[in-house]
């Protein structure tokens, strides 16, 4: 397959750089400056990171890469209102990459009017306007990027923002190191004809992909690889996670038929709980035996947090390649669009 010859003709907007040079990202967040001296760290009880689509994906890694650190009571929010539990004690993060998404700038109104200590994460927009309208800490993205390509942007400026309010330990090396790994992975994945990534799309192609993972650890890893698959490679994609599934999910696998052509992907790691893995094993003996192929992804960095990064990046190539190898866009939203302009 001419993937050189697809990219040109599929990818006007070059996001294959724009995945080369993901490190660039990280590097931008962590030199951003803003400042949030006005948050009152003692008084926060509860944090809510309030975003949607790509937005929110970053909030949804935080969960899982300061699993061990944070404190505080942590949840992501993706709707027009906030928790009846949000109010003074509250730490709400407003992000928006446009700075116009509808359901963020409700839910940071109500912020606003519940006295809630809030940050917003943006480039501009209405999120913008009603920061400096009501004197609120603002953090400025870089523009000129898809909101889901630009997730480095947004994450590691949720884990500075973390990180400047001590609400987790010194972040400086894992930042540091992320940098090193990014940088490394791109080079290996934008390698042609053919790397680890191309081939994995390549082993996929044809088939609807059902991701698992487990939750708490790499549940965000499974819930940006099925968001990767159905915005980038405009594919359906379907996710469950460990232990979860075995209590409900397992069972759709017995009147599996082979005509379905699903493929399992299996998001691992060495910090799961040993009877997580056992139960994976377990699940994935049942759904071989069902007729599936199944493809397990596991990062072999040392570090966890290196890992969570190494997997999610793997999956943001699989996808791209998957895209050009279905001969679609991995740049446009079509019906995202629609519905923003009809709503």
């Amino acid at each position: 397959m001419n993937l050189n010859g697809l990219i040109l003709k599929l990818d006007p907007e070059d996001q294959f750089n724009v995945l080369i040079d993901s490190y660039k990202q990280i590097e931008y967040a962590w030199e951003n400056k803003f400042d949030c001296s006005s948050i009152d760290t003692a008084k926060i009880k509860n944090i809510i990171v309030t975003g949607l689509g790509g937005s929110a994906i970053g909030g949804d890694l935080i969960q899982n890469y300061c699993r061990k650190e944070l404190k505080l009571p942590y949840s992501v929010n993706r709707n027009y209102e906030l928790p009846a539990y949000a109010n003074n004690e509250t730490l709400v993060i407003a992000s928006s990459y446009s700075g116009n998404t509808e359901e963020t700038i409700s839910a940071l109104n109500q912020a606003i009017e519940r006295k809630c200590q809030v940050v917003c994460i943006s480039t501009g927009g209405k999120v913008e306007e009603i920061s400096k309208r009501n004197n609120v800490p603002f953090a400025r993205l870089k523009t000129g990027f898809q909101p889901r390509y630009a997730l480095w942007i947004n994450f590691f400026t949720l884990l500075k923002t973390f990180h400047l309010l001590k609400l987790v330990p010194d972040q400086n090396e894992n930042v540091a190191q992320a940098i090193i790994l990014l940088k490394r992975k791109g080079e290996l994945y934008s390698k042609l004809p053919a790397n680890t990534a191309s081939n994995l799309a390549e082993e996929l192609l044809g088939f609807i992909p059902v991701i698992y993972s487990v939750s708490d650890y790499t549940s965000a890893v499974g819930t940006r690889l099925k968001g990767e698959f159905n915005e980038n490679s405009k594919q359906h994609a379907f996710y469950g996670y460990l232990p979860e599934l075995n209590h409900n999910e397992i069972l759709g696998w017995e009147g599996y038929k082979p005509a379905m052509n699903l493929k399992l992907i299996n998001i691992l790691d060495e910090d799961y709980h040993p009877q997580v893995k056992k139960r994976i094993e377990l699940t994935s003996q049942l759904i071989e035996k069902a007729g599936v192929e199944i493809i397990n992804l596991k990062s072999s960095e040392a570090d966890v947090k290196l890992r969570l990064i190494d997997l999610i990046y793997l999956g943001d190539w699989i996808t791209y390649y998957y895209a050009l190898m279905r001969g679609q866009s991995p740049t446009s939203i079509d019906s995202i669009n629609y519905l923003k302009e009809h709503l």
